[in-house]
């Protein structure tokens, strides 16, 4: 079968043994195939990732703007005694004839915050050299900071696509204050700041100020749930002011026949969460079928004003699970039973209490159910002479003594105690 082409080229195709057309349904599955891998990116590209490095800021607007391209570009200021270098967000150095003098290095924690016009982010710098600075703040060494400018110059003097420093101020020796322009990273989606997700209400393993964490912004076989663990539970915190905008989260389950999710909770039915009450969104999974690849589910979370929450956990199911198989019901069916047992072995003991003490006029330990049995099975254990004796009996044991005549004194030596004995329980 042939082909002809606009520019004139002709193609050849063989048809199949029963008249199909290979190179046809060879380019449908190719289209087939760019469509998924396009579909794909696209629901990954609705997740809002933190970047992978610490060179990043959020502007005034709440949107993600990225500088890790800009990460160690130098820029040059010349000065009077010594020039100024200023290694994108990695250090501040004064480079003169007697050396270089650190001011202050870009470390892993995130000094990277939006300013107030015309400044647009600032940059800290801290932990410089000690040298005459012994005595500074939280003896961090000579500072800096940098305060960017999207654009050029207030004065115009800055030439060059990168940018350059506009001004140097050194407010002492250990504090150096730098006015840099640049030209911007096109801001990213917008940040849904303060929210957090994670595996206990106050961590934030999952989503930290509402930015995915590496780990879970896609599936990670070497970290999947195994099959035993049925059920995951997941804390969500946001600002109380913003709570509201939290909308109930949406599952999809990758392949979609094999496992079965259950979403419970408050998290589930879209109660606001907040850091002094953090909303539990509760994953209820089971194995249908069992499967050598973990299943994939992703869970996102819209906000409305602001790009959604999506993170992706994984579970491995290496057998198949019945609905009624699960942990929890045997310690909750124990739980319950012993509770039973406590409560009407605490009525019958209270019960047959009072009706001995009522009825038979029994006190004390002789009130108490099953006393009789127990000194049965003491005397049959100790043997004959260590019986148990009431305490009527000993009552009228004194009660006959005290009416007893004094013996004469020859009849002393013959003279027997009682017979009776006692015994103990």
């Amino acid at each position: 079968m042939r082909f002809q082409q606009e520019d004139g080229y002709i193609v050849e195709g063989m048809r199949g043994e029963r008249g199909g057309q290979p190179l046809i349904m060879h380019s449908v599955r190719c289209l087939l195939a760019i469509v998924t891998v396009v579909a794909m990116q696209a629901i990954g590209a609705a997740a809002v990732v933190v970047p992978g490095t610490n060179c990043y800021a959020i502007d005034n607007s709440s949107r993600l703007v990225d500088f890790s391209s800009w990460i160690g570009h130098a820029f040059e200021y010349d000065g009077k005694d010594s020039d100024l270098v200023v290694r994108f967000c990695k250090d501040v150095e004064s480079r003169s004839q007697l050396g270089y003098v650190d001011f202050g290095r870009f470390d892993k924690f995130n000094y990277f915050v939006t300013g107030a016009r015309p400044v647009d982010f600032v940059q800290g710098f801290y932990n410089g050299d000690l040298m005459n600075c012994e005595q500074s703040y939280d003896k961090r060494g000579r500072t800096a900071q940098v305060n960017i400018i999207c654009g050029s110059c207030i004065s115009g003097q800055c030439k060059g696509e990168l940018g350059c420093i506009c001004n140097v101020t050194y407010e002492s020796t250990c504090r150096a204050s730098v006015e840099l322009a640049i030209p911007c990273e096109k801001p990213g989606p917008r940040i849904f700041e303060g929210f957090t997700v994670g595996y206990h209400p106050r961590s934030w393993e999952i989503v930290y100020n509402g930015m995915t964490q590496l780990g879970y912004e896609k599936p990670r076989h070497q970290y999947s749930f195994m099959t035993e663990q049925t059920h995951v539970v997941l804390y969500m915190t946001a600002i109380t002011s913003l709570s509201t905008l939290v909308r109930k989260p949406t599952i999809k389950v990758f392949p979609e026949n094999g496992l079965e999710v259950k979403l419970s909770g408050t998290g589930a039915t879209g109660t606001p969460p907040t850091t002094l009450s953090p909303s539990m969104l509760i994953v209820d999974w089971r194995c249908d079928r069992a499967r050598e690849m973990p299943y994939e589910l992703n869970i996102t979370i819209p906000i409305e004003g602001y790009e959604p929450i999506q993170f992706m956990l994984t579970k491995l199911c290496e057998h198949t699970q019945s609905e009624e198989e699960d942990s929890t019901k045997g310690w909750a069916i124990f739980g319950v039973s012993s509770c039973i047992f406590i409560v009407l072995s605490t009525l019958f003991c209270c019960g047959g209490f009072i009706y001995k003490t009522r009825v038979e006029r029994l006190h004390g330990i002789d009130a108490l159910p099953g006393m009789t049995i127990l000194s049965a099975c003491l005397e049959t254990v100790s043997g004959e002479g260590h019986s148990y004796s009431r305490p009527e009996d000993l009552n009228s044991a004194f009660a006959s003594e005290a009416s007893w005549e004094r013996p004469p004194v020859s009849a002393r030596g013959t003279w027997r105690p009682s017979e009776r004995k006692y015994g103990s329980v």
